[in-house]
């Protein structure tokens, strides 16, 4: 235990610790800060960037949380690391929105080629040789995201916004690698009978190509020598010489040392000088605007020489001819493409920093100055585009969307239309119709200025609004409007002053009141009057109301007595008031009666009053009203007698007021007007509606009518019920009328314009609200046009050529220096300018022709300046001229000049013709149909849109059209020419038709059928039937019954009490008995009954069955008249009323008194009743009864939009009877609320097309198979039952077939080797101008080239270099032909798509000597279609002596080399394993070990030959040898085998111990331990027993029937 004192010391030195240790690891966390600031262990770690937040669009802004780390991994403050280091917390992102979906998509290349997945580091490549079907690779794609309109790319976490990224990469399978295959060796070349060395050849072709890694293809050629009999003797070898012509050298100009001063020319071969000498034609202009340009012309050499078949050079005089060819000649020296530098960087395209991340980019071009020419160097790009950077201070981009107006009027009429072409107008339309509204694109408007007043946008191409345009029409309702339905009249009231509170005079009125039912609605709906009245005298605003009650005898029990009467003053409504507001003398206390004493007569109480007969009275009668009583027992002797019949009936007259209602009528209330004293007020309360516009009065006018005359004078009405004619109104807001801006003009074209038409800009707006209520107005122009200022007409460039030099040939010089020979004659080279002209003859730069023309005009040709033994001739005449016929020739003639005209080669006509015949041309055209009939095209109409919307109706859709089809015209040699020259428009034309859709036709709505029932609920039903079924597209019928009808059936409703019965009063009773002296007793007794309108004024009958005949009330009832003697009592009372809950314990009750006492003093019957409350039987429930909603009702004669659904309420009672309403409404029971709602009936809209848009150009520019086509789209596709749209929304028709002139080059010709045997030479080929119709099948027919433009200037498609092989010279082949198409497969199932064949060409070695001088075997590749899988096998021949063929086959038959799998390879020559060593065997066919004829194989256990057995007796007979027993059965799988192999000789033929001697040797063993063991049991002596132990008592188990046991 610690003293206090030492708890006390204990606690202090803990504190002091503490504060001791926070102290020193502040301390050191404060070393340690400075220390790790310091050597900056310090470091930020951003974490990952949170979602983007802000504006769609680039406008957002990403964060990201930033910590500080040391770099042992703890956190540590901020400010411990460095500030200049800090990594941005946030940045600007593209916030993607759900409608960025339509503008960014994912963009994925073609996979790329499948290429083998890399090995492992520590992984060995696989092995070729281990592949058997495939090996497994990887494929790649490029996965991007792009902007939908222009394909620029994106980052890619836009996408990813709205689907997962695409994978890039996949694994695939590589077929194994498959060698080169090749087909068979052709047979050997022949060999000729010479005695020289020669070779022979065979060649073969590449199949297909080698794939996948695959080794290459082997040589496809093998030569050898040929077997020669005999030698030739030394010396004298039978050689064939050649003159070998080597290839043109380049062309040069001559050196300045080859022109000596006095003009003679000394040759100079040496090449390093580097002067040239240009050789000019005087009449040369420079033609280029910047610097002349010279065309020099040089000359090329080739050597010539003699070489031997063997390859060796021979001399050249055993190749001579009789004339040695050529080996100089006059050339055009070689001239680059040269261009102008390049234009400066057009400004970069971008102007403004937008949200697609895209770069813009810029372009530079430069021109040609001058073609290349000569073989030169073609021309280089002229146009280069790059990429520009986008800089950060660019102000952002304008942001587009769409804005729209104000939706227009709703047009019923457009819908009507539709469905009755022929209506029109008759009276205010209601109901559903289309409405229409401008949408445009507008620049978007930042939120802080987009408050500003009313700034709208101007209005901008739509091309730069993105996403889907607001929709420009919608279906629309114009509210109908319904009269009230009100409730039939209430029974006239008492007659009461106008004021009750200030009675005047002695007139009043009697008024009767109907109530609203259903109030009216829409702007035109209106409620009939719902008070009328009728004057009357003696009005009474109060009155009394007595009730009697028994009659009580003043003196003993029968007599003279009183009632005492009760009476309550009431008001015109029936309410209780104080007596004082009665009139002044209240009525009597007592009222006389008598109580009939036993003798007397005893008459019934008075029956209530009848209701009166009529409304009202008229001239003719009055209304009255009937109360009767009867006798009920006869007086005796001395009583008091009954009175008359005519006593026992009274009269009073009712409804005696006049048949002319009064009433207030009133007119349509005003507009809303403003009212100085409501406008003040206005100024001190703040309206809390549209506080702009206030609050107004509206008017109208009231006045007085009486029914079947007219207005009458105000007086006349009440002015109690007058009805007010002046209410507040809200001021309808003055609206201004808002038009966009004016949109940009148009731009005027910066280009030249072809022609001289006349360009027009224009400029719009559009109207976003009209003016309403006073607004101010709209301006009239809504669009402005202007002529374009300042625009250029495009020049028209054409070739202006010059004169043809003079043939320019070789040099003298140079010619005798190289062939010795002076003649200045033969092939030369001439050259022209050739210039670049405008239409007004002013030089302008080449490009501007280039871009004009297809071609340019040669500058350089070849000439001819004859020698002296050339054949002369005059220039060609002109053709003779032409007759009109067709059949006709012309003809032109020139001739032989100077000493040609003696020469005997010049008279060769063959050779050298002097008459040229050609036909006459034919104006003789035959036109041809082509093609099929266009569709039926309807002329065009008037497109002004009707109401501001267009609409199916505007354009014609149906009716007579024209059809149109293509001619294809042609001369009478069958050449396609224009088919303006046929037909002006190049078409046939024929009307046709175009059905036109007709609608389903219904009849109009019958009127409505009665209720189907007369009190209560019921239906009723009006109907349509078909008229005409729709047809061609028309819209279709609603669903029909079997009689071709529609139904339409609403519930209603019929007032109980409509029409009820009404009974006289009973006749008296009529005895039965015949004595006439007794006149007591029973009875019969009639009245009359007759069914009434309760609507009807008069009162008059109707027919009895519009009456419940469930209640028909009796005619006759038995009746009895007691007689003086009899007691007589009262009529019963009513029944007491059962409670509501029908309980059966509870009891109703009536009672009746006496009213005379029997004369014999009997007991007179009952005077009261009792009986339980039954349901049903005279106790009933009353519930409300809802009817379903009716269908949809609409106004009439309107088709559809807003209605009303109805239901109906009735009263049933618990029997299932229906009941007037009052009963229910008695009760108090629960109404239900709503018997009306507004419901849509979906309308009928046909398909809704725009205009056709203007034909499109020709799908081709010549020829067959054009096409042109226009469309027309889905403004508002159908709805509900509306005509479909038709399925034709694009039509074609065939262009007019123009001939197509085109350049066609011909085949080339053979190698031309100007003199030589062999060697380099030029092969050239034709250009010519061709027309045709464009087809396949059809032939190009040759035309005046002057049709095809100017001539496509190059060179080298018209001339190549080409070869003849000498004798003895290694040569290529002519190319194979291409192979069939082969799909590359795995598993007989196609790996690709597109197949590929092969072709390749080879070299034939002619002599030994020149192989070295070899070309390369060549394979050529190209893609297919329609390829198949083919597959190759190894095949084998049969076995001749342990050999055969193998060969790999494809599965088409062809024998080849390669394409079967190496290691699949059967082989060729069969040898035994192990070899046969065994005496008396040998290698069987079979590749097993067989014996000879006469021994017979035993064989071992592992199915190899054990030794070979001689058979008994097989010198004498055939032996039986087996020879694959062995191999294809076990040894032991017949006994007589088993026997034949064990015989007895212990020891094999090689001294070794055979297996059964073990055996037996080892069963013998067994058998002699078995005996010794039995021998030892036998003879063992027995044990003695043990004494036996007591006998133990049985156990008995006896299974009681658990499981346990």
């Amino acid at each position: 235990m610690f003293s206090k004192g030492n708890l006390a010391v204990t606690c202090w030195s803990w504190r002091s610790m503490r504060k001791l240790f926070l102290l020193l690891s502040l301390l050191l966390s404060h070393a340690a800060h400075l220390e790790g600031k310091k050597d900056n262990q310090f470091i930020w770690k951003p974490g990952p960037w949170g979602r983007c937040t802000g504006d769609c669009g680039p406008g957002g802004v990403q964060s990201r949380a930033l910590w500080c780390f040391h770099l042992e991994g703890w956190t540590s403050h901020l400010s411990n690391c460095d500030e200049n280091t800090r990594p941005p917390k946030e940045r600007s992102c593209f916030r993607v929105c759900d409608w960025h979906s339509d503008l960014f998509q994912w963009e994925v290349s073609d996979w790329h080629q499948c290429v083998l997945i890399p090995a492992s580091p520590g992984q060995a490549p696989p092995r070729t040789a281990e592949c058997v079907t495939a090996q497994h690779g990887l494929q790649h794609r490029t996965v991007r995201c792009v902007q939908k309109l222009n394909r620029t790319r994106v980052v890619n976490e836009i996408c990813e916004h709205f689907a997962p990224q695409p994978p890039a990469e996949q694994a695939c399978l590589i077929p194994c690698p498959r060698d080169c295959v090749v087909s068979e060796f052709s047979q050997w070349s022949e060999c000729s009978k010479g005695c020289e060395k020669q070779l022979q050849h065979r060649t073969r072709a590449a199949i297909a190509p080698p794939l996948y890694g695959g080794s290459q293809c082997p040589n496809l050629t093998e030569s050898r020598a040929c077997d020669t009999p005999i030698s030739c003797p030394l010396g004298e070898e039978e050689y064939i010489f050649s003159l070998k012509a080597g290839p043109w050298s380049k062309c040069r100009l001559p050196h300045l040392k080859e022109i000596n001063l006095s003009g003679r020319t000394v040759l100079d071969f040496s090449s390093d000088s580097k002067e040239r000498v240009t050789f000019r034609h005087q009449s040369y202009k420079p033609h280029h605007l910047s610097k002349p340009w010279d065309l020099e012309i040089g000359y090329q050499t080739r050597q010539v020489w003699c070489t031997r078949s063997d390859g060796k050079n021979a001399m050249l005089s055993l190749c001579m001819q009789d004339s040695f060819p050529l080996t100089i000649q006059s050339c055009i020296m070689p001239k680059a493409c040269e261009t102008t530098e390049w234009s400066s960087w057009s400004p970069c395209s971008k102007t403004c920093r937008s949200g697609s991340l895209s770069p813009g980019f810029r372009s530079r071009s430069r021109n040609v100055k001058h073609v290349a020419i000569g073989g030169g160097k073609e021309c280089p790009e002229l146009l280069e585009k790059e990429a520009c950077i986008v800089e950060e201070l660019l102000q952002p981009c304008p942001r587009y969307s769409w804005r729209t107006s104000e939706w227009k009027e709703c047009q019923v009429s457009l819908l009507l239309e539709q469905q009755d072409p022929h209506w029109h107008v008759t009276g205010p339309v209601c109901g559903g119709g289309i409405q229409t509204r401008d949408v445009y694109c507008a620049q978007s408007t930042p939120a802080s200025t987009a408050q500003k007043a009313k700034e709208v946008s101007r209005p901008v191409k739509k091309t730069l609004c993105l996403g889907p345009a607001p929709s420009a029409s919608q279906l629309c309702n114009i509210p109908c409007s319904t009269d009230c339905i009100v409730s039939s009249w209430s029974a006239w009231g008492l007659c009461i002053h106008e004021n009750c509170r200030d009675p005047q005079g002695r007139k009043g009125f009697r008024l009767r009141r109907r109530r609203v039912l259903m109030e009216s609605t829409g702007p035109a709906g209106h409620c009939p009057h719902l008070v009328e009245s009728v004057p009357c005298e003696e009005p009474m605003c109060y009155r009394w109301l007595a009730s009697e009650g028994i009659c009580i005898p003043d003196h003993g029990k029968c007599g003279l007595g009183h009632r005492i009467l009760k009476a309550i003053c009431q008001n015109d409504r029936g309410e209780d008031v104080s007596g004082s507001l009665c009139p002044a003398p209240p009525p009597p206390e007592r009222m006389p009666c008598e109580i009939p004493c036993r003798m007397d007569c005893v008459l019934s109480e008075w029956t209530e009053w009848s209701s009166c007969s009529q409304s009202c009275s008229n001239k003719n009668s009055d209304g009255k009203q009937t109360r009767s009583r009867t006798i009920l027992a006869l007086a005796g002797e001395g009583g008091k007698l009954c009175p008359p019949s005519q006593a026992l009936q009274e009269y009073r007259s009712c409804n005696d007021h006049s048949c002319m209602q009064l009433y207030w009528d009133t007119l349509p209330w005003g507009p809303c007007s403003e009212d100085t004293l409501v406008t003040a007020l206005n100024a001190t309360i703040g309206w809390t509606g549209e506080a702009t516009c206030g609050v107004g009065i509206q008017t109208r006018r009231v006045f007085c009518v009486k029914s079947h005359v007219g207005q009458v004078m105000t007086k006349r009405c009440p002015d109690s019920t007058r009805p007010e004619t002046v209410r507040p109104c809200l001021l309808p807001c003055k609206k201004d009328c808002i038009v966009t801006a004016f949109s940009e003009w148009t731009p005027c074209p910066r280009s030249c314009q072809p022609g001289n038409a006349t360009v027009k800009q224009s400029r719009y707006r559009i109207i976003i609200q009209e003016a309403a209520n006073g607004g101010q107005e709209c301006p009239d122009t809504l669009f402005e046009e202007r002529e374009c200022e300042d625009i250029s007409l495009c020049p028209i460039y054409r070739w202006k050529p010059q004169k043809w030099s003079p043939c320019i040939l070789v040099p003298e010089s140079v010619r005798q220096g190289i062939m010795g020979s002076s003649e200045g004659c033969g092939k030369g080279l001439q050259t022209r300018a050739v210039s670049c002209i405008s239409d007004d003859n002013q030089l302008a730069a080449m490009m501007e022709c280039l871009k004009q023309t297809n071609g340019m005009p040669p500058l350089v040709q070849e000439c001819t300046v004859p020698c002296r033994d050339d054949c002369t001739f005059t220039v060609w005449s002109k053709f003779t001229p032409c007759s009109t016929n067709c059949e006709t020739t012309r003809s032109r003639r020139r001739q032989l000049t100077g000493k040609s005209r003696k020469k005997e080669k010049c008279q060769d006509s063959d050779l050298y013709p002097l008459i040229e015949t050609e036909l006459c041309p034919c104006d003789v055209f035959i036109s041809q149909p082509y093609g099929n009939w266009s569709d039926c095209i309807l002329p065009e109409g008037r497109r002004e849109p009707q109401r501001g919307y267009r609409i199916q109706g505007d354009s014609k859709e149906c009716g007579k059209g024209m059809r149109f089809r293509a001619i294809a015209c042609s001369d009478k040699n069958g050449r396609p020419v224009d088919p303006s020259h046929c037909s002006s428009s190049g078409y046939i034309q024929e009307e046709c038709v175009i059905p036109c859709p007709f609608d389903c036709k219904l009849s109009d709505w019958s009127s409505w059928g009665s209720c189907s029932s007369s009190c209560g609920i019921g239906v009723r039903i009006r109907s349509k039937w078909l008229k005409e079924k729709p047809y061609n597209g028309g819209r279709p019928c609603p669903r029909l019954d079997l009689k071709n009808q529609v139904h339409e059936a609403v519930p209603c409703y019929s007032e109980c009490n409509q029409y009820s019965w009404i009974v006289e009063h009973w006749s008296p009773c009529k005895i039965h008995n015949e004595l006439r002296s007794l006149r007591c007793g029973g009875g019969m007794q009639s009245r009359k009954i007759r069914c009434v309108n309760a609507a009807d004024s008069e009162g008059g009958a109707v027919d009895n069955s519009l009456c419940s005949q469930d209640e028909i009330p009796p005619e006759t009832q038995s009746c009895s008249l007691l007689c003086p003697s009899e007691c007589v009592m009262s009529e019963w009372g009513p029944w007491s009323k059962c409670p509501q809950s029908c309980d059966p314990h509870s009891m109703q009750r009536r009672t009746r008194h006496l009213l005379r006492p029997s004369l014999n003093s009997r007991t007179c019957a009952e005077d009261s009743q009792v009986r339980p409350c039954l349901l049903n039987e005279n106790c009933f429930q009353f519930q409300y009864n809802l009817t379903d909603w009716s269908t949809c009702q609409l106004s009439e004669n309107v088709t559809c939009g807003r209605g009303v659904k109805t239901r109906l309420l009735s009263c049933v009672r618990s029997d299932g009877k229906p009941v007037g309403v009052d009963q229910c409404e008695q009760r108090n029971l629960e109404k239900p609320q709503r018997m009306s709602i507004h419901c849509l009936v979906e309308c009928v809209v046909n398909c809704q097309l725009s205009g056709w848009t203007a034909w499109t150009e020709c799908s081709k520019t010549c020829g067959h198979g054009g096409r042109m086509s226009r469309t027309r789209f889905i403004i508002m596709p159908t709805q509900g039952e509306g005509r479909p749209c038709p399925t034709e929304l694009t039509q074609q028709k065939t262009c007019p077939v123009t001939p197509c002139y085109s350049w066609v080059l011909g085949n080339w010709s053979a190698c031309k080797l100007e003199g030589g045997d062999c060697g380099e030479g030029v092969q050239i080929r034709s250009l010519s101008c061709v027309v045709h119709n464009g087809s396949v099948s059809h032939s190009a027919v040759s035309v005046d080239d002057a049709l095809c433009g100017e001539m496509p200037f190059q060179d080298s498609i018209l001339k190549q270099p080409c070869s003849v092989p000498c004798p003895g010279d290694c040569h290529s082949t002519e190319w194979s032909e291409w192979s069939t198409c082969e799909l590359t497969c795995v598993n007989g199932r196609s790996f690709e798509t597109m197949g590929r064949q092969s072709r390749s060409r080879t070299f034939i070695v002619q002599s030994f000597e020149n192989q070295d001088s070899c070309p390369q075997q060549v394979l050529e590749t190209r893609p297919c279609a329609g390829g198949k899988c083919y597959h190759y096998t190894w095949k084998a021949s049969l076995w001749n002596n342990n050999e055969r063929t193998v060969w790999c086959q494809r599965s088409d038959g062809i024998n080849v080399t390669g394409g079967c799998s190496p290691q699949a390879r059967p082989a060729a020559i069969r040898q035994c394993n192990p070899a046969c060593r065994k005496p008396f065997s040998y290698c069987t066919q079979g590749g097993v070990c067989g014996c000879e004829k006469g021994y017979t194989e035993i064989m071992r256990s592992n199915g190899f030959l054990d030794y070979c057995m001689k058979v008994p007796g097989s010198e004498d007979k055939k032996a039986d040898v087996k020879n694959l027993a062995g191999k294809n059965r076990p040894v032991n799988s017949k006994i007589h085998d088993i026997f034949k192999g064990w015989s007895f000789q212990p020891l094999d033929p090689d001294g070794r111990v055979k297996i059964w001697v073990y055996g037996v040797s080892g069963g013998g063993f067994l058998i002699m331990i078995f005996l010794v063991f039995t021998s030892y049991l036998l003879c063992k002596k027995p044990k003695p027993h043990q004494s036996t132990p007591p006998q133990q008592k049985p156990l008995t188990l006896a299974y009681d029937g658990d499981l346990d046991m």
